[in-house]
């Protein structure tokens, strides 16, 4: 295939994509097809000579398709939305055919100065105060692996780069048990060891961690001869959206001196609208920020916005600066490579441009907003349908809920709610653990979703546990 060819194999790329989000209410949320039988599909040699684009496309809608778990669908309600907005998409597909590498200003100025900006629209729509700066990393587990390095560089006076971990105080970070799991790989590519990343228990509605046991952590931790570095705190935690009390968080970190990252990876984006800070008050007192607007703002993966106070931090713990990445003669300009773990850096930023200019902040907001009311709604209808119990009431657009049915176990019987629901194909739902009892998550967020959409989901949970129940 040549660019000659492009033209028409790209337009039919752009008419396929908008047939395809067009029709995604016609096909099963879940992929449909068995383990083996894609790859078993695909020969297992690859071909010597060329094919006809034609062939490789014919495949593509016979093999890949039928595998792919539609993400896009406006009934996905399963983990957290992965959304791509027409205008985000665009603008991607501008970025691949230009294929830039964006590491240093000077391989493209326009994506460095441009992220620039686009971090800073971020910071004035999330209403963060002029003290923070950002960089768009790939996702929040690259943050936040970013933030315990600095955690430990500056716990250990920025030697730990140069010398190691031998030989010194073993190093301790804390968080509750809601924080995503990338903060347990984080500990072990930081080199801390999962046996120093401490959990506090939560408390209250919002499984917020107990501030006063982790001051009584953090001191018992001196008294033994540990060295504190620093808290990931969490906003709208993956499995139920606990959220903790950021204020009463950093108060702490600030008396020991440790450092506060913040992970609010999924809720991140609802902070656009003023009304639902409450949930991050206090954000404005951490040290660094993540939120992934590749999830509920409308930009396809990978983009997340990584707010930080101190630049400088984040650079003595990661820069490298050989001679051939050196840019000489051009004063003042910022180098993102220096602020992220990989070298190699994608022109993220584009798309964001794209978003906010095509929707607006208003737009973005009304869309969040639409998705926190039909699932409360959704949540407050499920309340009252016998067998159903809400386990944790919704946290912006998720919460949690179970079916216990009578002479049943509980744990058993919503399993095979959520597994009869997938089968179905209409929705996508996943599971999740809780005080103890086994749980199914929903939230909204997809971008195109509709009330219609949520409506449907009630239709659907209440019907197979009907059918069910008459098994």
């Amino acid at each position: 295939m040549r660019w000659s060819d492009f033209p028409k194999w790209g337009k039919w790329a752009a008419d396929w994509a908008a047939q395809y989000h067009a029709g995604l209410r016609d096909r099963p949320v879940r992929a449909q097809t068995k383990p083996g039988e894609v790859l078993a599909a695909l020969p297992a040699s690859p071909p010597d000579a060329p094919q006809p684009i034609e062939d490789v496309i014919a495949d593509f809608e016979r093999i890949v398709v039928p595998g792919i778990t539609h993400w896009q669908h406006p009934r996905f309600f399963a983990y957290f939305p992965s959304n791509a907005s027409p205008a985000a998409v665009l603008a991607d597909n501008l970025v691949t055919a230009m294929a830039p590498q964006c590491m240093l200003w000077q391989t493209s100025p326009a994506a460095t100065e441009m992220e620039t900006r686009m971090m800073d629209w971020l910071r004035q729509g999330l209403g963060l105060p002029d003290g923070f700066a950002g960089v768009i990393q790939d996702s929040a587990s690259s943050a936040t692996l970013a933030a315990v390095l600095v955690m430990r560089e500056r716990a250990l006076n920025w030697d730990g780069n140069a010398h190691g971990l031998p030989g010194q105080k073993p190093l301790r970070v804390y968080c509750s048990d809601e924080v995503h799991t990338s903060v347990d790989r984080a500990i072990w590519v930081a080199g801390i060891g999962q046996a120093n990343l401490v959990r506090i228990p939560t408390q209250g509605p919002l499984r917020s961690m107990n501030v006063a046991a982790l001051e009584t952590q953090i001191q018992a931790d001196l008294d033994a001869g540990y060295l504190p570095a620093g808290i990931v705190a969490c906003v709208g935690g993956t499995g139920t959206g606990a959220c903790d009390d950021i204020a009463a968080t950093c108060t702490v970190a600030r008396k020991y001196g440790l450092y506060t990252h913040v992970d609010a990876a999924w809720a991140g984006s609802a902070m656009i609208c003023p009304e639902y800070r409450s949930l991050w008050a206090g954000v404005d007192q951490a040290d660094s920020i993540v939120f992934n607007p590749h999830k509920w703002l409308g930009t396809q993966f990978d983009l997340s916005a990584h707010f930080v106070k101190s630049p400088e931090a984040l650079t003595q713990t990661l820069a490298i600066q050989p001679e051939y990445l050196k840019t000489h003669g051009a004063d003042g300009i910022i180098n993102y490579s220096e602020w992220s773990v990989p070298l190699g850096r994608r022109f993220r930023a584009l798309k964001l441009w794209f978003l906010i200019r095509a929707y607006g902040l208003d737009g973005l907001r009304q869309m969040i907003r639409n998705h926190v009311t039909w699932a409360q709604a959704l949540a407050e209808k499920l309340r009252t349908v016998p067998d159903m119990e809400i386990v944790t009431d919704p946290v912006l657009s998720l919460f949690t809920f179970r079916w216990v049915p009578t002479g049943r176990d509980a744990d058993q019987a919503t399993l095979d709610l959520l597994t009869a629901i997938n089968d179905d194909g209409r929705i996508y739902l996943t599971q999740t653990r809780t005080q103890g009892k086994l749980v199914i998550r929903f939230q909204a967020g997809q971008f195109d979703c509709t009330e219609d959409d949520i409506n449907t989901a009630f239709d659907v949970i209440t019907e197979t546990a009907a059918k069910l129940k008459d098994a």
